[in-house]
């Protein structure tokens, strides 16, 4: 088998590296980084791409893909900008697109999980972003694209667990949000699915989260456990009256068992070695 070219947009940032490093013994893989001060400028594999002055095609043509995997962040205009050209590349040549999405672009519809091939509707500027380039790529033939909608990501070096620990060390109270039902992930386990189905050459939508659901104040306080014999501050959060859900469910599109998890064993092996 040829040794695919991947180009991770957003290399840089805590889950494109986390692909990056779960691809790149594999695969031929590139990144890119935004900020000029990182160390990332050493590494031969990685190209400075900054989403408001550059052009992304330059990095393309240079690189020549035959994947792409989005998992930008940043300026939205900026965002929309660089995933038009990105589709004109992907409709232009050999390879595909596989864009990080997220459970918000479910987040109008509060009564209930959603399934792969659910209507999209949003109510948060991210979350209408998001509807906005999976539409872009929606109009891609079915084979060059792929809809990774991810849930709340965890895991030892995730933002939210790093914010969650210097809440606590600066006794400053961790937000739960007792109403909300959702499902999670955590690096390891997302980066072993994109993995597979790259290996797989596997398009469509994706959801890539656990496949049982938890209340967020539930997760988060057996989360604390596990971080130590502190007492933390809970500040419970009340966005509605009733339960709410923000939930990707995979209904449609199964991975394999061995790559199917349970929320309990996010809190069990990833959170905390």
């Amino acid at each position: 088998m040829e040794n695919k070219k991947i180009l991770i947009l957003g290399g840089s940032g805590f889950l494109g590296n986390a692909i990056y490093k779960e691809l790149c013994n594999y695969f031929d893989t590139y990144g890119t980084y935004c900020n000029a001060a990182s160390s990332f400028g050493d590494n031969k594999q990685f190209f400075h791409f900054n989403l408001e002055e550059d052009d992304i095609f330059e990095i393309l043509e240079q690189v020549k893909p035959q994947i792409i995997i989005s998992a930008l962040r940043g300026n939205f205009a900026a965002q929309i900008i660089t995933h038009q050209h990105i589709v004109e590349y992907v409709l232009q040549n050999d390879c595909r697109i596989y864009f990080l999405s997220s459970a918000n672009v479910f987040d109008a519809y509060s009564k209930y999980p959603s399934y792969e091939y659910d209507k999209t509707l949003s109510e948060s500027v991210y979350g209408r972003l998001k509807i906005k380039i999976e539409n872009m790529l929606l109009r891609l033939p079915k084979d060059k694209m792929g809809i990774l909608r991810i849930p709340m990501v965890f895991g030892n070096s995730s933002p939210r667990i790093k914010d969650m620990k210097n809440k606590i060390l600066n006794n400053e109270p961790v937000e739960v949000f007792p109403n909300l039902i959702l499902n999670v992930t955590n690096d390891d386990k997302l980066t072993q699915q994109i993995h597979y189905l790259i290996n797989r050459n596997k398009t469509g939508i994706y959801h890539l989260g656990s496949t049982d659901l938890t209340h967020h104040e539930d997760f988060i306080k057996e989360v604390l456990e596990r971080v130590g014999s502190f007492n933390p501050i809970i500040k419970r959060v009340y966005t509605t009256n009733e339960d709410r859900y923000l939930a990707v469910l995979p209904k449609t599109n199964m991975l394999p068992k061995n790559l199917r998890y349970t929320y309990q064993e996010i809190i069990d092996h990833h959170i905390l070695k």
